[in-house]
């Protein structure tokens, strides 16, 4: 790694003495380029190309049999000839061969996706010639693709769903199926690694263009779909009451059930025609799931999420009945939807629904969520509210999970903490707190901006949740809510619909914040150490007490002191991170009181300390 030439690091405020922070020497010719810049908005020459997907797909719920065809037209915006497409073939994890982090049962593995058929702006290419590498593959083009050209990319594929297995996707049960990542992609083609070469092997997430979808899903009768966009055909897929009820609940504050299990025995849902076509569109979204169940019941709410313009999001859950543990995660999802809208990001939720499905994962997708269920009201709380998070990051702000999960399951762990709160008071997140203070600064504790793909295990897990949460979490704290709102939504406002990389959230960040904060994403982000602080000493004094506390750690953490006096009755007082900017080892906190004090203890729930043995004082 080396340091930006200062030139290009000039930020458009004050604080000049801050330090710069350390770049890979690949993301110069970004800036030389100007596809980026340190002011925090895209540079001149930013691009991103995009493509449109049209999809019909056939779904046996009995075989798992997905055959489909996918129309694409994909826009180069690149100013570069692109001699190759890639193409992303997620469902070729299960395939035979193909690399995966984890083993699979043997009855899951398979020949993978079948590519039928396959034609790229109307030449036919030979499908057995193809060179398939598990979950890549790439295709020679026989002329280029120039700046600013369409490709109309046409295949016809099919494969088998996984019955076991279950990672992201797969049966959930007899008659019930989560299907993600089930047609073939083009990979994103980008400013800094060109073609996204990277194999999905389970662990890293995706990483995807934006782009619109239409998709035809059909089915067997009785069998209801959910997915990604809005239903364009209601009142040809379901039977006129359940249409009815649908569009009541899109306009109804109450939850409201569009399918109950009395329902269900009916069997009067769909029309009875063998085979029933879902017809789905969505716009501006990086990618496009869907669910579908023949004994799955059907809450339903809305809410006005932008008050200015008095749009809705539709917020459904969908489940098996026997599962009472799902039956509060309407109002949990509702809850969620309404802080994300009103409290934290504070950004009206961006999509028409949102959609919790029972299924064997705690997964996120547009407009989509793959829940299992849960043993304890906390951990549906916990899970339902971090994975509808996961709406803005990193499908509103189209990050790359695969190279950067910090970007957005760092997001997604905050919003945990904050919201989890809201809906139950009592509740007192710590998701992933322990994990990191007894880890922090072992030889396993790598950056935070370590590339996700050059992590597993532990420091995987670290430095995607709890790590980065701590540190927006210690942001919004020094900041204050309302100058922390405003550099966030800088960042969201500048970024949405692209592909921020690390750098463009920093100085989104310092200009939002009109503060260079790089003195602590240099020592929260790029440097090791762990954090620990320490009460040096307490002393009387002829107001009350100083209260030294130390920094024997390099990570710099809140100071939160409960105070405890001789009559019991207790004071609390907190300091931000503020208090380490200047590097002192020390801080002195005057506490103005003519009660004696017995005890003093450092420390609270978002706050790590790896050597806490150093948090008591008690009076003699």
């Amino acid at each position: 790694m080396r340091f930006l030439p200062a030139a290009l690091l000039l930020l458009p405020f004050a604080a000049l003495a801050q330090p710069q922070l350390p770049l890979p020497r690949n993301f110069e010719p970004l800036y030389a380029k100007g596809t980026r810049a340190t002011t925090g908005l895209p540079g001149p020459q930013y691009w991103q190309n995009s493509a449109d997907y049209d999809l019909a797909v056939n779904f046996d719920p009995v075989s798992r049999r997905v055959a489909g065809t996918v129309a694409i037209q994909y826009l180069n915006n690149s100013p570069d000839s692109l001699r190759q497409l890639w193409f992303k073939l997620y469902p070729n994890l299960y395939q035979k061969g193909a690399p995966r982090s984890k083993a699979f049962a043997p009855e899951d593995i398979g020949e993978g996706v079948k590519i039928l058929n396959l034609t790229i702006n109307g030449e036919n290419f030979d499908v057995n010639k193809l060179a398939i590498n598990a979950t890549n593959l790439p295709v020679a083009l026989r002329r280029a693709l120039g700046p600013h050209q369409v490709a109309t990319v046409r295949a016809t594929y099919s494969y088998i769903l996984n019955k076991g297995s279950h990672q992201r996707t797969g049966e959930i049960e007899p008659g019930a199926d989560f299907v993600a990542y089930f047609f073939p992609r083009i990979a994103v083609y980008d400013d800094l690694d060109g073609w996204n070469k990277v194999p999905y092997t389970g662990d890293q997430e995706f990483y995807n263009d934006f782009g619109n979808f239409r998709a035809a899903i059909t089915v067997p009768k009785n069998f209801v779909v959910w997915a990604t966009g809005d239903l364009a055909n209601a009142a040809q897929a379901l039977t006129p009451k359940y249409a009815q009820r649908l569009r009541e609940a899109e306009q109804r504050d109450a939850i409201s059930t569009i399918i109950s299990a009395e329902d269900l025995a009916r069997k009067d849902i769909t029309p009875q025609a063998d085979q029933n076509t879902w017809r789905f569109e969505a716009k501006n979204v990086t990618d496009f799931v869907f669910a579908t169940a023949d004994h799955y019941v059907w809450q339903s709410t809305s809410l006005v999420v932008d008050p200015a313009t008095k749009r809705r999001t539709r917020v459904d859950a969908v489940y098996n009945p026997k599962h009472k543990d799902y039956a509060e995660v309407i109002d949990f999802s509702r809850r969620t939807v309404e802080a994300m809208s009103y409290q934290f990001p504070k950004w009206p939720f961006p999509y028409a629904h949102e959609t919790v499905f029972d299924g064997l994962d705690q997964m996120e997708y547009p407009m989509m969520v793959n829940d299992n269920p849960t043993d304890t009201r906390e951990d549906a709380i916990t899970l339902t509210d971090h994975e509808i998070f996961h709406t803005m990051f990193p499908f509103y702000m189209g990050i790359n999970e695969t190279k950067y999960g910090w970007m957005d399951e760092g997001w997604a762990t905050i919003g945990e903490w904050l919201i989890s709160s809201m809906i139950d008071q009592k509740l007192d997140d710590n998701y992933g707190i322990k994990p990191y203070a007894d880890n922090a600064g072992a030889e396993g504790d790598l950056p935070i901006v370590t590339p996700s793909t050059q992590q597993n295990g532990g420091a995987f897990f670290l430095n995607s949740y709890p790590k980065p949460a701590l540190g927006y979490l210690y942001v919004k704290d020094l900041l204050g809510d309302e100058l922390f709102t405003k550099a966030l939504h800088t960042y969201i406002r500048t970024w949405n619909g692209k592909h921020p990389l690390p750098y463009d959230f920093f100085n989104s960040m310092n200009a939002g914040a009109g503060r260079n904060l790089n003195w602590f994403w240099q020592r929260w982000f790029f440097d090791g150490g762990y954090p620990d602080l320490a009460i040096a000493s307490v002393n009387k004094t002829a107001t009350g007490y100083d209260l030294t506390v130390a920094a024997h750690g390099r990570k710099p953490v809140p100071v939160d002191l409960t105070l405890t006096f001789a009559d019991n009755s207790t004071q609390k007082i907190h300091r931000s991170i503020a208090v380490w900017e200047s590097g002192a080892p020390t801080v002195t906190v005057p506490v103005a009181t003519k009660q004696q004090l017995k005890r003093v203890t450092l420390g609270s729930t978002l706050v790590p300390d790896s050597f806490p043995k150093d948090n008591v004082w008690e009076g003699k």
